[in-house]
Parts: structure tokens; sequence; C-alpha cells
């Protein structure tokens, strides 16, 4: 979830007029980071809004917001891929609307001890929910063939085969702890002269680490899938990606239960496997952040923003997913 600011956040008007909430009606913001989705929430009108999110820094945020917005607002410590469990535990059966804002945000991004970036030295970490393996393990310990495919496959990194075997290289000597160290083995390995659409040599390398340390691309199926399960018919599915392996994710999912694929137009879907389509499709494509807001934020220039409405029809069984 990129954010420009604690409480603005990337195409965040673009979502609330997707989502359209309603006096009375309920809506997940299943990544609540800085809460700048569920602030928006909040004042466009008495809904009420549920956030969730792994990281207990944001958890403690949401603690705050709930005791400004008493009855309101509830915020749920996990997984927006557990929603489902989450929030059938509190006694909630289905909700209005789903909004994601993938990815890391702009205070888990900033704030160097997190070890996301390496515009600022750090620990070399990525834990979004602080446990399991970080990022330092990842380097340190997985063999080089597997981890030049984790670059290439993640980070969409054309020079991973030489970056892994610089890092290999690196780490025999001694390991590789630091968000700069690691940087710089890249820069190496690259050359900084090779810098490709204007971005540090490391960026793709840094972005594929956090993904598997995050198991991000897991998380995302595993949280479309639940916004499935959740949303009453006529609920709203927004969801914001910044890179392309998140967008081309959400676009076949959408396009799946669409019914759209291999369709010979949006006025004849075809129907996946017999299935009638769960979803409708808000608009064709995907939406962009504006000039002016990528003037403002910068990061937000790869944003996409994709949504679609729950139809009636009963969620895919878990079973069917391999038939993707």
């Amino acid at each position: 979830m990129n954010t420009d600011g604690p409480h603005i956040s990337v195409l965040g008007r673009e979502v609330a007029e997707v989502l359209a909430l309603q006096p009375g009606e309920t809506v997940v913001d299943g990544t609540f980071g800085a809460g700048g989705y569920s602030r928006a929430f909040l004042a466009a009108g008495p809904a009420h809004v549920i956030g969730i999110d792994r990281d207990p820094t944001a958890v403690a945020r949401g603690r705050a917001l709930e005791a400004e917005h008493p009855g309101r607002f509830t915020m749920l410590h996990g997984c927006f891929g557990d929603m489902a469990g989450l929030l059938a535990a509190h006694g909630i059966g289905g909700v209005d609307g789903v909004a994601l804002d993938l990815g890391v945000s702009s205070m888990q991004f900033d704030e160097a001890a997190r070890g996301f970036s390496f515009r600022e030295d750090g620990p070399l970490d990525m834990r979004m929910g602080g446990s399991g393996r970080s990022a330092a393990d990842l380097v340190n310990e997985t063999a080089e063939d597997d981890l030049a495919n984790l670059i290439y496959d993640y980070g969409e990194e054309r020079a991973s085969r030489r970056i892994a075997r610089f890092i290999v290289a690196a780490r025999d000597e001694a390991p590789v702890t630091r968000t700069r160290q690691l940087a710089d083995i890249v820069a190496r390995a690259i050359g900084r002269g090779a810098e490709r659409d204007r971005i540090h040599p490391a960026t793709r390398t840094f972005q594929a680490l956090r993904i598997a340390v995050n198991d991000e691309l897991g998380e995302l199926d595993r949280g479309l899938a639940a916004a499935e399960q959740v949303l009453r018919p006529g609920g709203r599915l927004a969801v914001v990606s910044f890179h392309s392996l998140e967008d081309r994710a959400v676009k076949r999912f959408l396009q799946q239960r669409a019914g759209a694929e291999g369709g010979p137009s949006r006025h004849a879907p075809v129907r996946a496997g017999g299935r009638a389509p769960s979803f409708d499709l808000l608009f064709r494509g995907a939406v962009k952040p504006t000039d002016e807001e990528i003037r403002v934020n910068p990061r937000s220039r790869s944003a996409r923003l994709r949504a679609a409405r729950r139809t009636a029809a009963p969620a895919w069984a878990a079973s069917e997913e391999g038939r993707r």
C-alpha cells in the first residue's frame, strides 16, 4: 500500500467511487497500513469499516482509529488472505466492499529499520509481520541457482544469474546483513551505468526478496478468493497494484471470475468451466493515476486499479483453483 503522507492513499478518489459506499454498508480495508483508505471511507458516510493488517505497527495505529470512531471502525490483526476467517470470528458473515492496496506501505518503506529500502542503510529484514525468514536469511542461505530464479521470477530481473553469483561470492567472505551492503553488491554485478528506466540497479532484486519473504503473490491469490467469499451480491472489489506481477494476477482472476477469458466480447462472455460468473467487471482495463497525482506522489506512477461487482453466483470452490 503506497501512500503519500499518513492518510492519503494512491488512487483514493477512484477507489471511493468504485466502492460507492451507502449508509449501513460494511467495507473491508484489507491492507490498512497508514489508514488512508479507512479514514476516507469513514469520512464518506455512516458505513462500518473493518481494517486488516499483519503489521503490528499498523494494528496499533488502527486501535487508535477504533477509539476515534467507536462502533464504526474495527481493527483486525492478520493477513488479508485470511479475511473470511477473521470476519467470521467477529461474527461478520458478509460485506459490501473490499479494498486492497498491494505491496509495501510508504511508512514501512521509509523506516530504515524495516529493511525494505536501500535509500537508508538498515538491517536486511523486509518482514511485514515481523516473523518468519528475513531477506537476510534468504540471501545467505539460498542456493545460487534458486536465488537467481527467485530474483528473475519475482523481480523480472534479466541479470538475475550474474546478481546471484555476485551475492554468493560476497557472502562467502562475510554474511550479507545490511540493505546498503546488498544494494552495492547488486550495483557491482549490473554496473551503475546499466541502470534501466532511471531506477537503481538493485530495485528489482529488492522487490523480488520482499515478495518472497512475505509470500505476497500467494497472499494476493488467497485474498482475492477470500473477497469472492465474503462479498454479498452487489458488493464491490477494488484492487490497486504497483507492479506487473500483481496486476497480471488481479487481471487474470477478475477475467476468469467474470467469465471473460477467451470470450468474443464483453457482451458474450464465456462461462469458464461451465460456472456462472461470480463477478462483473466494472470497467475494461485498469485505471491509472492522473498526472497531478504522479506529480504530488511519484511512487504512484506504476499504480493500476481494477474493480468488479459481485454477482449472486456461488464462489468458486477451492478445488477449482487449479483450473485457472
